[in-house]
């Protein structure tokens, strides 16, 4: 029995609206009919020239990072690297919309993201190499673990935007997610605790047109992933995720929102993922030459690249010194991601558990036997 059901309890029983009438007027959240779109449009004329250039010098450092690791997984110094090739303008819009005290929660294909954030990329890749549960420390960063699992990165940030609000703290979390996680439950169980909260969340789905190798019509039949905002009760806004100013302009709205205690946006970013999902997929087997040839005429570095070049403000001065500060960059990643690392295996029971538990206890002094049994052996003992 609970409070309310007890005899003579005077307990608050709140009176929900008929089941029948609408909760809010759901027009306002419904997203555009197409894409929103800055570069190539009139609203180009008002882009600020200083972010248009910075926007630039990211995308073409996000796309030599993204070959270098494409490269690094080829030389055996990564075990797995899903590419966000084609996905720049996504990755960096996210990172740069925040300040400093806002989280991102990013999933396995979002560590460009993670670096534009001003993350040292060799501690972005430490969990693709397999030396450490996450290379980096979540608090000091500001940024959740990269999350293999589809879509499990989603409650937590709405966990962590929500006890924000509740603190009276001035932070925004944004969390990525690909077309693939929002066939997930936990998606669902975001959006509908976010919106009911109001947490002060923004939710960017990057949808690349594949779950692996199941296409987008394979997973909803909605007009578009966009559309389920309305569901949960939160805005939803369509962008073309290739297009960096408006993904900037979209998602700076959408965190200014939240920060006033507007609630959560869903943001759909219409994009493509240009290689394959990881280093072990066959992408030729689900799609064609031709459709990805289609994609590279709507590249996010060459429509930006035409918007600056068409205003005067990119020559190719400034082309050669973002592709020398891009190759500086990458150098620097594969030297130090040649060099060995070293490894305690010890560190497997180091920050799992605040106070380890019997069973971690347990496993741990087993380790720590058989590294010692094995330390005789090659002394001779």
């Amino acid at each position: 029995m609970t409070i309310q059901e007890m005899p003579g309890s005077t307990a608050y029983r709140p009176s929900p609206p008929p089941a029948w009438q609408p909760r809010t007027d759901p027009a306002p959240l419904l997203p555009d009919a197409s894409p929103y779109r800055v570069l190539g449009t009139g609203a180009a004329a008002g882009a600020d020239p200083a972010l248009l250039r910075r926007l630039y010098a990211e995308l073409v450092r996000g796309r030599r990072y993204n070959a270098q690791a494409t490269a690094l997984t080829r030389q055996g110094r990564l075990a797995v690297y899903p590419s966000s090739t084609g996905q720049e303008a996504c990755e960096v819009a996210a990172a740069l919309v925040l300040q400093e005290q806002d989280w991102l929660f990013p999933s396995y294909r979002d560590t460009l993201a993670v670096v534009a954030r001003g993350l040292d990329p060799v501690q972005a890749l430490t969990l693709l190499r397999g030396d450490w549960h996450t290379g980096y420390d979540p608090r000091e960063a500001r940024i959740a673990p990269l999350c293999t699992p589809l879509a499990t990165q989603l409650p937590h940030a709405v966990g962590l935007a929500h006890a924000a609000r509740l603190k009276g703290d001035d932070v925004v979390a944004l969390a990525m997610v690909g077309d693939g996680g929002t066939s997930e439950g936990d998606f669902h169980e975001a959006l509908n605790f976010a919106a009911v909260w109001q947490a002060p969340v923004v939710f960017l789905v990057q949808n690349n047109g594949f779950a692996i190798s199941v296409p987008l019509a394979k997973q909803t039949a909605a007009p578009s992933l966009a559309h389920k905002a309305v569901g949960y009760g939160m805005p939803g806004r369509l962008v073309d995720g290739n297009d960096a100013a408006a993904l900037h302009q979209v998602l700076g709205e959408a965190v200014e929102r939240a920060r006033r205690g507007g609630g959560p946006t869903l943001v759909e970013a219409i994009t493509y993922r240009m290689e394959a999902h990881t280093n072990a997929d066959d992408a030729t087997r689900y799609r064609g030459d031709a459709e990805v040839d289609a994609w590279r005429d709507h590249d996010p570095i060459a429509l930006l690249e035409r918007e600056l070049t068409a205003r005067g403000l990119l020559d190719e001065d400034g082309v050669r010194e973002a592709a020398e500060a891009a190759e500086a960059m990458a150098a620097d990643l594969r030297a130090r991601m040649n060099a060995d690392p070293v490894l305690d295996p010890m560190d497997l029971f180091t920050h799992v558990y605040a106070e380890r538990t019997g069973q971690l206890r347990e496993q741990e002094a087993q380790l720590r036997a058989e590294l010692e049994a094995e330390a005789d052996v090659e002394d001779g003992r």
